[in-house]
């Protein structure tokens, strides 16, 4: 059964019972952070804390525990089971404007090329390019790979004979939350299903 050490400086650390670090001290138990309104903070990168953060909100009353795992942590004076899905009390407002960054202009065109569909060694290109005024804004950038990226050059898109699949726009918050759900990540664990909108199999 895990122990938690708070004699140590550094921070609580896990041990299984013969003595030697436990899983949960390497970044297992991870716990899903929902809002006061039970919603994912985030989708893409999905809202986690590690399990030494988890507990600490708790101490501090900033959370409630919606879930939690088998695995218990233990000290001279508490017996917990880690958390694996808790809710803020203080409801996050998330309407603010994404910020204009890289991974969310690749979020926002579903990390693919936008006008070949690849995956592969994804960049940004200028619809309308810088030489001919063009302006790094949300409404001209678009996802593209390198390939096709260095074959539009400095053209516009109808001199190029490249089109992009999907115009570009700059998106609200819940858009690029509504594209985080196209990708889970590999690891979900089943409490946490109820509160996530992605159709994924429990495992059996």
């Amino acid at each position: 059964m895990g122990r938690i050490d708070t004699s140590l400086p550094a921070g609580p650390i896990m041990t299984n019972p013969i003595g030697e670090p436990d899983a949960a001290g390497s970044g297992a138990y991870p716990c899903l952070i929902l809002n006061a309104d039970y919603q994912p903070l985030s989708y893409y990168p999905l809202s986690l804390w590690s399990w030494q953060d988890t507990i600490k909100a708790v101490f501090l009353e900033r959370v409630n525990v919606v879930d939690h795992y088998s695995h218990v942590v233990r000290s001279p004076s508490f017996e917990m089971q880690l958390p694996s899905v808790v809710s803020l009390k203080d409801y996050v407002v998330q309407n603010r404007n994404p910020a204009f960054t890289r991974f969310n202009l690749f979020l926002r065109d579903g990390f693919e090329c936008v006008y070949c569909a690849s995956s592969e060694d994804l960049t940004f290109d200028h619809l309308i390019p810088r030489r001919l005024g063009g302006k790094t804004t949300w409404k001209n950038i678009v996802a593209a790979c390198s390939k096709c990226n260095l074959k539009k050059g400095g053209r516009l898109p109808k001199d190029a004979k490249m089109f992009p699949a999907r115009k570009p726009y700059e998106p609200n918050m819940h858009q690029l939350q509504a594209q985080g759900r196209r990708f889970p990540p590999n690891h979900l664990h089943e409490s946490w299903l109820d509160y996530l909108y992605w159709d994924v199999e429990l495992e059996r």
